[in-house]
């Protein structure tokens, strides 16, 4: 708690929590008076009474309707402060192949990790809990944080975080908060041990709660996704959603791929996604409403999804509709 408290973890927490933030309003207010903020927020952790769960709500569709919990900025801040200094402590917990909120990871290297599976094995499981965020076990998460966290003040303010929002009595974690992406992350490590510790599959690939069981033999990848559904019933109460299994030749979808041996392609959602976006950003660019620099904000990572699939006349394709 000391490390978290420390000014310069605060002003850092701030910066992190600024970026893309800077013209809000509720962030301009903070930063204006950026010093005594960051007193309030020192004081209010060390002695207990700092405010959670104070968030504002909306959907999104992208591409599944998504319930988005947005926690007011001095939260944001906070969530930072915290994952700065408790980042590394997650981190040792985690398998190599899983790729969600690391450094040096992320959906791209799982993505490539999976491409390179595909032309070793000759089965793939697809596989996803049904309603993840909705469904993770207030009580199980804490449980598991209690085994790695030995600050008190910290698991009692991540006990704090955790209680602040709920689908249903003791479950859920909200969508949107950075210490949620950790704590959804980390809650399938176990998981993530068993299948590669125990059940000694040579080959398996997650980012969050997609992931992908390969092996030679159908019968041996679905008798290892039946063991994971079963370990994930009795010590996570998460359930699976129906399994794909494929010869790898019929390809497999993958966070928003569709993967063969040899190519990546789109699936057919995110090729409709872009569609839309990208005739939407060019829209609003061409009719004044987004400036050059707003513009160039959405479309890069548009187009680097894009890049990384045999798709990309896509572009082509929608330059000459507009």
């Amino acid at each position: 708690m000391e490390k978290i408290l420390c000014l310069d973890n605060l002003m850092l927490a701030y910066t992190k929590a600024f970026r893309g933030k800077q013209h809000r309003e509720e962030v301009i207010r903070y930063s204006e008076d950026i010093w005594q903020k960051l007193d309030e927020l020192r004081d209010g952790l060390s002695e207990g009474t700092f405010e959670i769960g104070r968030y504002h709500y909306f959907w999104i569709t992208d591409p599944k309707l998504r319930k988005i919990c947005a926690a007011s900025f001095d939260e944001r801040v906070m969530h930072h402060a915290v994952m700065n200094v408790c980042h590394d402590i997650f981190e040792r917990q985690l398998i190599e192949t899983t790729y969600a909120t690391r450094k040096g990871k992320g959906q791209y290297k799982a993505l490539e990790r999976a491409f390179k599976a595909m032309r070793h094995f000759r089965f793939v499981a697809k596989c996803d809990f049904r309603k993840y965020f909705d469904s993770v076990c207030h009580q199980t998460l804490k449980n598991s944080l209690a085994r790695i966290i030995k600050d008190a003040d910290v698991l009692l303010l991540m006990y704090k975080i955790i209680d602040s929002y709920e689908t249903e009595k003791g479950r859920g974690l909200p969508i949107g908060n950075l210490t949620s992406q950790y704590f959804a992350n980390f809650y399938l490590s176990g998981m993530d041990h068993y299948v590669k510790e125990v059940l000694k599959v040579k080959k398996y690939v997650r980012y969050m709660d997609d992931f992908l069981v390969f092996g030679m033999n159908k019968c041996e990848v679905r008798r290892t996704v039946e063991a994971i559904d079963e370990y994930a019933k009795e010590n996570l109460e998460l359930t699976l959603k129906p399994v794909v299994y494929n010869n790898v030749l019929q390809g497999t979808s993958f966070l928003g791929y569709r993967l063969y041996p040899h190519k990546i392609m789109l699936n057919g959602r995110s090729k409709k996604r872009f569609v839309q976006k990208y005739m939407v950003y060019n829209k609003l660019l061409s009719e004044g409403l987004w400036s050059e620099t707003n513009y160039q904000r959405h479309i890069i990572p548009l187009m680097a999804f894009v890049e990384k699939s045999n798709a990309k006349g896509l572009e082509k394709n929608c330059a000459s509709v507009l």
